[in-house]
């Protein structure tokens, strides 16, 4: 009887977080629900709750409460604090206009290249760059519409085939500055295996090996997907979009090049101390939360500098701290699956899920794990057009369900964690392909035409690569 209740309720919970997914309405909150029913079931059949650590209240009904208040003060006070801290950094890019500066100089030079289709890998390419400095991917493609699409079209690239590459820019540069990077790093942080290891030491060891190359693959899918397509389509364009021209970024070459570079800064400081580490030896041990405040601190000089008006300056700074409860609903996200995780753990379903996934060990079948996983993600993010939450509430589960099938918790989380971003361009409920569709007056599944090929060979590549390399 307990078994079946066990599985009734995670399988009722998981339903019930599936569907808010679809019906894309407020899935932290759902989390949050969950994990608590779930808690209060185990607390019914006799199991413990919240972990072996977990101190109660005293109160049953109070103690659901205290693992989330505990949940929100240990993710805050670390992975939650580099979330916060990024997304400041981001707002105060955007405030001193230094992201527009990054695109304008990024972009302009392609008006120079004449063939039409050589631009169609670059473009890609350079789309994935821009993600470091925006890497929301809607407002990515919305910044990318109004400033690069008119210089496409001009260049005599067809509104499909514009559309189709911006609809995929947002993908899986590897960067420590991204949150999914930054969790799945902290929960690795926390084995015997990859104790201490930061999202750098995760992003530039183990992700970029498989991101990289997947990314140049797609690249040239991309190039003879996008000529197939046209070919086939005869190449009618149409020439009643709506486009802002492009925005001329004032200033003298100086200002140019130092605003350009200040969005990039904290990764170029974290590409560089990690190069040297290898090269010299030398511990320079600098994480991203110290990279990107000295990139703020160096940001404020550049404003008192060019501004003569330290009081003013200072006073921008404010959009920083906004940025920071800008992002809070990130780090909401994190505690609500790790809420809802400690719930299947409260009712036996991942003791159930561990003994499961042992029987795998040593049978030549560790690969069964990531490609649920990954499978798993597709549904989601083709039903829904997202697959962050899925992710963030799947973190937790990573490591344990791993080991129990004697496999790396890296064969885990990089193709997770890369399928939800390759796929979400493959969704026609998606924002970023119903933003393009609706810019360039064509239908998302036309869109999705266009990247369903690039994206679904990358997420094949980058998990035949994943499984090579860490299984």
């Amino acid at each position: 009887m307990t078994t079946f209740v066990m599985y009734a309720a995670a399988i009722i919970s998981v339903a019930i977080v599936i569907f808010m997914l679809i019906k894309k309405m407020d899935i932290k909150i759902t989390l949050f629900l969950m994990g608590i029913v779930l808690m209060f079931v185990g607390c019914a059949l006799g199991n413990p709750l919240g972990g072996e650590d977990f101190v109660s209240t005293g109160s049953v009904f109070l103690d659901p409460l205290k693992v989330i208040a505990d949940q929100f003060k240990s993710t805050i006070s670390s992975a939650g604090f580099i979330i916060l801290i990024l997304g400041g950094y981001s707002a105060y890019m955007s405030a001193i206009n230094a992201n527009s500066v990054t695109v304008n100089v990024l972009t302009k030079p392609i008006a120079k290249i004449k063939s039409v289709y050589i631009l169609v890998p670059i473009v890609f390419l350079l789309g994935n760059l821009l993600s470091l400095v925006i890497p929301s991917a809607s407002n990515l493609a919305v910044i990318l519409l109004a400033t690069l699409y008119p210089i496409l079209i001009k260049a005599g690239m067809s509104s499909l085939t514009a559309a189709g590459i911006i609809a995929t820019t947002a993908t899986i540069v590897p960067t420590p500055l991204g949150s999914d990077n930054v969790a799945i790093a902290a929960e690795l942080a926390n084995t015997t295996e990859f104790a201490g290891l930061t999202a750098t030491d995760y992003v530039f060891k183990y992700h970029a090996i498989v991101s990289i190359p997947t990314l140049l693959i797609m690249a040239a899918i991309h190039f003879f997907w996008q000529k197939r397509c046209d070919k086939k389509a005869g190449v009618i364009e149409s020439k009643a979009v709506e486009s802002k021209d492009i925005e001329e970024i004032k200033g003298g070459l100086l200002y140019k090049t130092v605003y350009a570079i200040l969005p990039l800064l904290p990764i170029i400081l974290l590409i560089g101390s990690f190069a040297v580490q290898k090269i010299t030896g030398a511990q320079i041990d600098i994480s991203v939360e110290v990279a990107t405040l000295f990139s703020f601190i160096i940001a404020i000089i550049c404003e008192i500098i060019r501004k003569r008006n330290a009081g003013e300056t200072l006073k921008e700074t404010e959009a920083f701290f906004k940025g920071m409860g800008g992002s809070m609903p990130i780090v909401a996200l994190l505690v609500a699956g790790t809420v809802f995780v400690t719930g299947l753990k409260s009712i036996g379903l991942i003791t159930a899920l561990q003994s499961a996934m042992t029987g795998l060990s040593g049978g030549g079948l560790g690969f069964v794990l990531p490609l649920i996983l990954v499978a798993l993600t597709a549904l989601i993010v083709l039903l829904s057009g997202s697959g962050t939450a899925l992710f963030f509430a799947m973190v937790p589960l990573m490591v344990p369900l791993a080991v129990a099938a004697g496999i790396s918790p890296l064969a885990v989380s990089i193709p997770m964690g890369l399928a939800g971003n390759l796929l979400r361009a493959v969704s026609p409920v998606s924002a970023v392909v119903m933003i393009v569709a609706g810019s360039v007056k064509r239908e998302p599944l036309e869109i999705v035409k266009r990247t369903s090929v690039p994206m679904i060979a990358g997420t094949v590549v980058m998990f035949v690569l994943s499984m090579v390399i860490f299984l």
